[in-house]
């Protein structure tokens, strides 16, 4: 408790008893009963039902109206919409707890559905320290009424814990349903750690809620500091490459994921077109591999680039390579004849046919944002940034990381 409790073995004198009074309330409202609430406070029953029920005037005292609570409601109450329960409706629910009613036919009876009055009991209700319940309609209401207004504060503005936690991986361009699940994994036992990726979205969108740093929204796959609606890509026409395998001739056992070894490819172009990067994604594991291109990213010496990659791989970890219908891949016969893994071509305007490694491209354009020139980066760098997308969580992987994966593959 916040305040001292008063030595009743000493005259106390015309002392008001305000703090007492709240204390006793409060404690009322928890659930505990009329005395062992006045033993707490430290004041006589009398006093207490004289509290709840006020007085007549006799001799000196005046009469005084009970009081009902610390923060009586407003009288009259606003009339709530339908889809609340009033005060009525929670005196029937306890009469018929009472009188061991099931759950459905108290709803039936209040034309409600089973979860309302399930959902009620369970958050209105008085739990005992020996796991035993009761519920009580009139503080259940209080309970309520007290819950219902908006907007309530944000939990990541009240949870330093876990403002720090969520800032420090958004640092490191995790995204936010990453974060999320990963607060459940390592803190299984403490709630008030779990948010969902929504409420990581709307702390960062949301500035009037200050919870998050605005800077923050850099650090997202799309840096944007506000939401947009999602666009139709421009279709890409086919720019004709000779003896293309197209994808409807890929085995099928490259759909379904189960077979490791079969990669996706494709290049993210630098300011102007002057400089890209060739990025490998194997289906399986998700696993990334940057590919530089300090020679251009013409026909020859993507195929030049992509031999010596494969080259350093263990060759069981290369069946096939999907592609786009780019130019880039022209001497896709020649990177065949080298390496003896077949190259498939998506369709045209096709790019879900390569999902992971679209996905993949826009999560480097956090590192490599458009309009710069990619031929900075230096193949240490690459790999540097290679190795930080594989060391991440990913939700189609069982919250795996793709070099967890790669790693039991490369030993089966």
């Amino acid at each position: 408790m916040d305040f001292e409790i008063r030595d009743r073995s000493k005259p106390q004198g015309p002392r008001r008893l305000t703090t007492e009074r709240e204390q006793y309330f409060r404690l009322v409202d928890q659930g505990i009963g009329y005395l062992e609430a006045a033993r707490l406070v430290g004041i006589n029953k009398r006093t207490g039902k004289r509290w709840r029920n006020g007085r007549n005037a006799s001799g000196r005292n005046k009469a005084a109206p009970p009081i009902n609570s610390v923060a009586p409601l407003p009288e009259p109450e606003p009339p709530a919409p339908s889809r609340y329960l009033n005060e009525t409706d929670r005196i029937h629910i306890a009469d018929r707890l009472r009188e061991k009613a099931t759950i459905r036919r108290i709803a039936a009876e209040l034309g409600r559905s089973p979860s309302t009055i399930s959902r009620e009991v369970r958050r209105n209700r008085t739990v005992l320290p020996n796991g035993g319940w009761y519920y009580r309609p009139h503080a259940a209401h209080r309970r309520a009424v007290a819950r219902r207004p908006r907007p309530k504060p944000g939990k990541i503005g009240q949870n330093p814990e876990l403002r720090d936690f969520i800032q420090h991986h958004l640092a490191l361009r995790w995204s936010p349903e990453q974060i999320c699940h990963v607060l459940r994994i390592r803190f299984p036992d403490c709630p008030e750690m779990h948010v969902t990726h929504e409420t990581v979205y709307q702390a960062l969108y949301v500035q009037g809620r200050g919870e998050l740093r605005r800077e923050l929204t850099r650090a997202l796959r799309t840096g944007r500091a506000r939401r947009r609606p999602h666009r139709h890509s421009n279709k890409r026409r086919s720019q004709g490459i000779k003896d293309m395998v197209l994808i409807s001739e890929r085995p099928a056992e490259v759909g379904d994921r189960a077979v490791p070894g079969h990669w996706e490819g494709d290049l993210i172009i630098g300011k102007d077109g002057r400089s890209a990067i060739a990025t490998l994604v194997e289906r399986s594991s998700r696993y990334v591999m940057l590919v530089p291109l300090p020679a251009g990213h013409n026909a020859g010496a993507t195929r030049t680039a992509l031999t010596q990659t494969v080259a350093a791989m263990p060759r069981h970890v290369w069946r096939s390579l999907t592609w786009d219908q780019g130019r880039e891949m022209a001497a896709h016969r020649a990177f065949t004849l080298a390496t003896d893994i077949p190259v498939f071509f998506c369709d045209p305007a096709s790019p879900w046919q390569r999902g992971s490694n679209e996905n993949t491209n826009g999560l480097l354009r956090q590192y490599f944002p458009k309009g710069t020139d990619l031929a900075t980066h230096t193949s240490e760098h690459l790999d540097a940034v290679a190795a930080e997308l594989n060391s991440r969580p990913r939700k189609t992987l069982g919250w795996e990381t793709p070099a967890e994966r790669l790693a039991k593959l490369i030993a089966a």
